[in-house]
């Protein structure tokens, strides 16, 4: 057979997601570009490797077959750059870094330092949510992951590095802001504004709530945290929020948190990769400097309520 190894690796994402379309996205291709790679990859090899029902397609017999050598082939691959990119230690070589997209508030800075220090190793920096990053884990996609509490049954290492506190965001006018002692239950006649289905802060939220059968109402999903918190700004709701992501809002008092008992929810932030997996030189030399300098780059995080400033004018009704 006279394949290359790019028309291997588009059919290996193509067999692996089912999809041209999702394929091209993650390859950062044209669709046609992929559905051409794939037609000579299928000639080179002499039979179909996909059939096509409807809109769906699926490997065949072959298809399969090919698609467990693909994966092979794509270890022994990875493995030999990984041998490479060891033996430049960090002189040289890339990284791959994938964090949650409520981590990117603080891990900007910590890719700062760790750059400042290593400036010749190539730094790919990748952000999604909880879903995309344990996607991102079981693909080997990245060298390192930060990210929340992943999963147990996953094959992955986890190390915690830094507290995670959940907190209550209100606007500055709010009825609720600068009380003390707010009970839980004061919190059913409160409306949220809540990441997607797939955020690993949703998910938090929903088990705390469920643990407290206090039923909270969710007025609109949002997949971004700067969404929510122009949300709050604006008086659309509350929202429960890692602090490190309002940082700016608190000082600027566009935001505040309100006291409320059980708050803030205490969770960490985990160093993650998988099991099994050689790390680079750089691999473990950015994982030094998120061990010990994340707390550096992020301001304390007590008392967990600020004080309310003045409101402007008349608070809204």
């Amino acid at each position: 057979m006279n394949i290359t190894l790019r028309q291997l690796k588009v059919f290996e994402r193509v067999a692996r997601r089912l999809s041209f379309t999702r394929a091209a996205e993650e390859l950062y291709l044209t669709q046609p570009a992929v559905s051409m790679q794939i037609k000579q990859f299928e000639e080179a090899v002499g039979i179909p490797l996909f059939e096509r029902l409807g809109k769906k397609i699926y490997l065949t017999r072959a298809g399969e077959e090919i698609y467990r050598l693909s994966r092979a082939i794509s270890q022994q691959l990875d493995d030999a750059e990984q041998t490479v990119e060891e033996l430049k230690g960090t002189e040289g070589g890339r990284l791959v870094v994938a964090v949650a997209s409520t981590v990117h508030y603080f891990a900007i800075r910590l890719l700062a330092a760790f750059c400042a220090r290593y400036p010749k190793v190539k730094l790919h920096f990748k952000v999604t949510n909880r879903k995309g990053l344990l996607q991102i884990l079981d693909d080997n996609e990245a060298d390192v992951v930060l990210m929340g509490q992943p999963p147990d049954d996953a094959d992955l290492v986890a190390e915690p590095f830094m507290e995670n506190p959940l907190v209550i965001i209100a606007p500055p006018n709010h009825p609720l802001a600068g009380v003390q002692g707010i009970r839980l239950e004061e919190l059913r006649h409160e409306t949220f504004l809540m990441r997607e289905l797939g955020s690993g802060t949703r998910s938090a939220v929903e088990h705390f709530f469920a643990d407290k059968c206090i039923p909270i109402t969710v007025s609109m999903e949002m997949n971004t945290n700067g969404a929510i918190k122009q949300g709050v700004e604006v008086g659309l709701g509350l929202a429960i929020v890692s602090i490190h992501t309002v940082e700016q809002e608190l000082e600027d008092g566009r935001v505040v948190i309100l006291d409320v008992a059980s708050f803030p929810i205490m969770r960490q932030w985990y160093l993650v990769h998988r099991a099994g997996k050689r790390l680079s030189a750089a691999g473990h030399a950015f994982e030094e400097v998120v061990r010990h300098e994340a707390r550096c780059f992020v301001k304390s995080t007590s008392p967990p309520f600020q004080q309310v400033p003045e409101p402007l004018g008349e608070p809204a009704e």
